[in-house]
């Protein structure tokens, strides 16, 4: 049967079921009403040609030895071809709108395909097959795209999902995943989200961020990077400290592109997402458990084996739960330059919460003993936040100083100065300011022959 006769049976089956049932309930006639009011008009002749190109390619699409290039290729050759046969008059707009949108199924992941090769977006928020939303400029707003039904986007979530090994069903509800990009990926279904499927993505540039795009950006200073260079370089541990979208992941990428290229690092991750450009990085990821509950790999396994993999340094995408007792045990035992991120909202908070990680570890030591490991393990506490505007800025660039009683002083080297306020477009006008304070850690960095200019800590105008 030719794809014209295909599309006209498929029309007047369409005529045959179009009344409606008198068995569909309340909730099912809601979802329908609301689908059909945001229905595609060119919905039908899309399946059809969908459907007849996946008949005839078959296997073929599955050959995990055909490189991706070819595949592209020989997708939008039979593509062409298919929308060429069927006898529906098609302007050509809606010809090239259904060839891609056709090619972003099959070779993609469907209608948020061009939102992942926007350069300019940093999230995009399905909640449900009928409402995306995306982050652009940190503003939120809604896009016309939509999945063609519930089925269409766990189609598209299983497809992320299977390509770095995870799962997700209803045994298993939730999952983080990544795209090949090293974009951030989180899922959550039925019966756990009642509206429908959940998906989030954070991405990431193809081209990781540099210190002078966080310059420009307005992130740092170019004083400020000098000082965190020097850091990195120095051996220092370092935390960085944010809330969910501050920019943590980006900023932990610029500071790892400070460390020399002739150590060993180690990278552990839930999702990889760090771009590290050293030649001498080892990439670790966790992983979940399997369908009987076995075979969970955690990050505190991860950071107890990197510690025999004779590490230079040990980088921890994010610590969140006992790890971090691992962690300082790491710092504090030779394997100084390590970095890792953790959310907490100020560095006081920061070292807060650090202390309830490591009770997690079930060791039932007392709150001064871990104290003193953070003190004596942790040197640096670099905080973000994102701003009213959108904009991800640093706030705090804290030296973490030594225990005096019982509690772990500090001192804030450089601050956001907010008083500057906003300008007619509501844009945060303030900068990092250095407040006149000298860390103590320079010595340390001179023993590794890293010298840091005193004029770096003059007084900048902080008010």
């Amino acid at each position: 049967m030719s794809l014209a006769d295909r599309l006209a049976t498929a029309q007047r089956d369409r005529g045959q079921a179009s009344a409606p049932s008198h068995q569909d309930n309340g909730a099912q006639g809601g979802q329908r009403s609301r689908g059909s009011a945001m229905s595609d008009p060119l919905a039908e002749l899309k399946q059809t040609v969908h459907q007849a190109l996946l008949a005839n390619l078959g296997p073929k699409l599955y050959d995990a030895e055909l490189p991706a290039s070819e595949l592209e290729q020989m997708v939008r050759v039979a593509l062409q071809q298919e929308v060429a046969l069927t006898q529906t008059p098609l302007s050509n707009a809606d010809r090239t709108r259904l060839t891609q949108e056709i090619a972003d199924d099959i070779l993609g992941y469907g209608p948020i395909e061009p939102f992942l090769r926007d350069p300019d977006l940093t999230e995009i928020m399905v909640n449900g097959p009928f409402d995306i939303y995306i982050e652009k400029s940190g503003r939120l707003s809604r896009v016309d795209g939509q999945f063609a039904d519930e089925a269409h986007l766990r189609r598209t979530i299983d497809k992320i999902v299977a390509r770095v090994g995870r799962r997700i069903d209803e045994a298993s509800p939730m999952v983080d995943a990544r795209l090949p990009d090293g974009s951030r990926v989180n899922a959550v279904i039925p019966p756990l989200a009642l509206d429908g499927s959940i998906l989030t993505i954070r991405k990431f540039a193809a081209d990781p961020f540099t210190a002078n795009d966080l310059i420009t950006f307005g992130t740092l200073t170019r004083q400020t990077v000098d000082f965190l260079a020097a850091c990195v370089k120095g051996r220092l541990n370092i935390l960085v400290s944010g809330g969910t979208g501050s920019g943590k992941t980006t900023t932990l990428n610029v500071l790892s592109s400070f460390i020399p290229t002739d150590e060993r690092i180690v990278t552990i991750e839930d999702a990889a997402e760090l771009q590290m450009n050293q030649d001498h990085v080892l990439r670790l990821e966790s992983r979940p458990s399997n369908i009987e509950g076995k075979g969970e790999v955690a990050i505190r396994d991860l950071v107890r084996n990197s510690l025999r993999m004779r590490p230079d340094r040990i980088v921890v995408g994010e610590i969140r739960d006992a790890a971090a007792l691992d962690m300082l045990q790491a710092m504090n035992t030779g394997h100084d330059g390590s970095i890792s991120t953790l959310h907490a909202n100020t560095p006081r908070d920061a070292l807060a919460r650090l202390e309830t990680m490591v009770m997690m570890a079930g060791m039932d030591l007392p709150i001064r003993a871990i104290r003193e490991q953070v003190s004596s393990a942790v040197d640096l506490i670099v905080q973000q936040s994102r701003l009213r505007d959108g904009s991800r800025r640093i706030t705090y660039i804290t030296e973490v100083e030594r225990m005096e009683g019982e509690v772990v002083t500090m001192q804030d080297i450089f601050v956001f100065d907010h008083s500057a306020g906003f300008d007619d477009n509501g844009r945060a006008l303030g900068a990092l300011r250095s407040t006149g304070l000298r860390p103590s850690f320079l010595e340390k960095l001179t023993q590794h022959n890293i010298q840091v200019d005193p004029m770096i800590f003059a007084m900048s105008g902080l008010r």
